[in-house]
């Protein structure tokens, strides 16, 4: 709502004004539809005492937290030796003054050149700050990684001469997988396939206790941004002796799958080799391939490798038919930055078969870990995704049933009941809300040792294995396998292990990570959008709350907010059950997934904020405005007129 302070009515905070950013309790008295005057009562809260932002020229403080909308001021005595561009810590001076707020720098943050970015845009220092993020390694674990050097081939499994191969993103900064696939020689299994999923081997060079251990299990996980990686391992070991390099003999733990010709898996083998990539691939550059555009370095491998690999991918395909798991495909963003470091453009990421291939492989390779543990009587971290909680079901049913879809109470719930209404809503306009509600209602995954099973994969039982250069639970169940299948050094050791407390701090780290990386993939998208304020995009709304709606931008995927105060055609009611905002008058609706124009009224690359208008009432939110602020002033002038009257009548 627009709220218009009255000034002349402060109440017990007559003796000090408010000051931006204060929190006050205030008598609101209706002007019409969405307007109000207040009388303050009494002051309740003072502004933030401190604030995270850039400084910038001229004494202005730009704030990094999207929650402060406005600038503050910092005198020339309190800048404390910062310079235009610093990201800087400052506390708020009293907030009690008219104007905009001061601050006082109190700390310039210094980051190791390391995480300097190409531009001069600071976002992933803010993401650090923010998120608490550790960012440089001790002198001794650099070290310690700086030293290693190339595994021993005793006791390790030749592959060398298997054609092993990554597929990653053309953008991958480490690799740390590779694939193999041939029909299976076997005349008991027709149709079959023979797999090979190589891991890079983490846990030869990283030991229980060590420095690199210590470092790896405070960071969690690698932290993947635009522009670079805070990695779980220094360089030497993620880019070097850990990273699947094309052409170069390097350590792993592999595991050798037989499959049925329907992808169901017969049995598997771990084994500790020593492999060779024979090609470096993406994405983009099999499925070219497969479809019938191979390039120089695709073209000799279609036959002997990519063609095969795609075979087993076939029979996955039917396995998971018949699993039925939840089959969510979101938007996801990929920022383009050029050789400086500036965004050339945002892009959705596309998906092919050549990521669901690698999908699958690595599914497979991650439950046959689990499966291995179990067989070994080995602690195992498992990866859970437990069922829908009963709360978030509640509300998703009321969603549905307000839109003509129904999810049956009293049954046991799978993921195949959530497909099936994915799969009459598509096509239609309720599509995109229904998938952004079926996720939300979804439990989190975590890592835990007790097993309750994966509900999204639809799983018995299922563990990370895959990634153990960006994820410390992977070289965990690295090393619990080498002790359960006696693999060699490094093994997991004999002392017990809280399992569930080190799944609770990986889950935490997981998800700072995921915040991180989205709140630093939000300030690029905002600072690519920042020149086209006043330009119409379609969108799709993918929230509704009582204070606006959230648009995904179609063409970039990215988010902003339409504030409720924007839509001054009508009063406008939030419907939570339909996840609606509804026009008291007029018969219009805002809801889920709906279609709609908007256009970018405000971009802050700092903060990574969008404010979006419906396209439609642009011209009549400012007419609108214009009647809205005349009535006031008319009223207010009646108001005074009216209590004149009354002090006269009284005298």
């Amino acid at each position: 709502p627009i709220i218009f302070l009255n000034p002349d009515k402060r109440g017990k905070s007559r003796q000090a004004a408010l000051g931006k950013g204060d929190r006050a309790l205030a008598r609101l008295t209706l002007i019409e539809d969405n307007s109000y005057n207040a009388s303050i009562i009494k002051r309740i809260g003072h502004a933030p005492k401190s604030v995270l932002g850039i400084y910038r020229e001229g004494g202005v403080l730009e704030p990094s937290d999207r929650k402060h909308r406005f600038d503050f001021i910092v005198p020339p005595e309190n800048i404390n030796g910062a310079k235009p561009g610093d990201l800087v810590v400052a506390e708020i001076e009293s907030g009690r003054k008219l104007g905009q707020a001061t601050a006082t720098i109190v700390e310039v943050l210094n980051f190791d050149q390391s995480i300097t970015s190409k531009g001069d845009l600071p976002f992933i220092k803010i993401a650090l700050y923010d998120h608490g993020i550790p960012y440089t390694f001790t002198d001794l674990a650099i070290k310690q990684a700086e030293q290693a050097k190339a595994a021993p081939k005793a006791k390790r499994t030749d592959l060398r001469k298997i054609p092993l191969v990554t597929i990653d993103d053309e953008d991958a900064r480490d690799f740390d997988d590779a694939v193999f696939a041939e029909p299976d020689t076997d005349k008991a299994n027709p149709g079959g396939w023979h797999l090979i999923i190589a891991i890079a081997d983490v846990a030869w060079y990283v030991r229980p206790d060590d420095e690199l251990d210590k470092t790896a299990h405070e960071r969690g996980n690698s932290v993947y941004f635009p522009d670079q990686v805070v990695p779980m391992l220094p360089e030497a070991l993620s880019n070097g002796w850990c990273s699947l390099k094309p052409n170069e003999d390097r350590p792993c733990l592999a595991v050798h799958l037989w499959l049925d010709k329907n992808g169901r898996a017969l049995q598997h083998q771990f084994v500790r080799g020593l492999m060779h990539s024979h090609a470096r691939l993406t994405y983009n550059q099999v499925q070219a391939a497969i479809d019938g555009n191979p390039d120089k370095f695709t073209a000799p491998l279609i036959n002997s490798v990519l063609k095969p690999l795609y075979g087993a991918y076939e029979a996955f395909c039917r396995e998971r038919f018949d699993r039925e798991p939840l089959d969510l495909e979101l938007p996801e963003k990929k920022i383009m930055l050029d050789k400086k470091g500036n965004v050339q453009e945002v892009l959705t990421r596309q998906r092919h078969d050549s990521h669901k291939l690698i999908e699958e492989f690595m599914i497979a390779a991650n439950v046959a870990a689990a499966t291995a543990l179990e067989e070994s009587k080995q602690p195992c971290l498992y990866r859970i995704h437990e069922e829908p909680p009963a709360k978030n079901l509640e509300s998703y049913r009321n969603f549905l049933k307000y839109i003509g879809f129904k999810l049956a109470k009293g049954q046991v719930l799978m993921p195949r009941h959530f497909n099936q209404i994915l799969q009459k809503a598509s096509g239609g306009d309720y599509f995109d809300a229904i998938s952004q509600m079926t996720l939300r209602s979804q439990s989190q995954a975590t890592y835990t040792g007790k097993n309750v099973g994966h509900f999204g994969l639809a799983l018995r039982r299922y563990c990370h294995f895959t990634s153990p250069i960006r994820r410390y639970a992977d070289l965990m169940v690295h090393r619990a396998l080498i002790a359960g299948l006696a693999l060699g050094d490094g093994a997991l050791e004999d002392n017990p292990i809280d399992l569930e407390e080190l799944g609770e701090h990986l889950s935490v780290t997981e998800r700072r990570a995921a915040v991180a990386e989205r709140d630093v993939v939000d300030r690029f998208s905002t600072t690519y959008l920042a020149s086209k304020i006043g330009k119409t995009f379609s969108g799709t709304i993918n929230g509704v709350t009582k204070f606006g709606l959230f648009v995904t931008l179609d063409d970039t995927a990215a988010d902003g907010l339409v504030p409720i105060r924007s839509l001054a055609d009508d009063y406008y009611k939030f419907d939570e059950k339909r996840m609606a905002l509804k026009a008291s008058r007029a018969k219009k609706v805002f809801h889920l997934g709906m279609k709609i124009e908007v256009v970018l009224k405000e971009a802050n690359p700092v903060s990574g904020s969008l404010v979006l208008q419906i396209a439609d009432q642009s011209h009549s939110n400012r007419q609108s405005n214009r009647n809205s602020r005349l009535k006031n002033v008319k009223k207010q002038h009646h108001s005074s007129g009216q209590k004149r009257q009354r002090r006269i009548r009284k005298r």
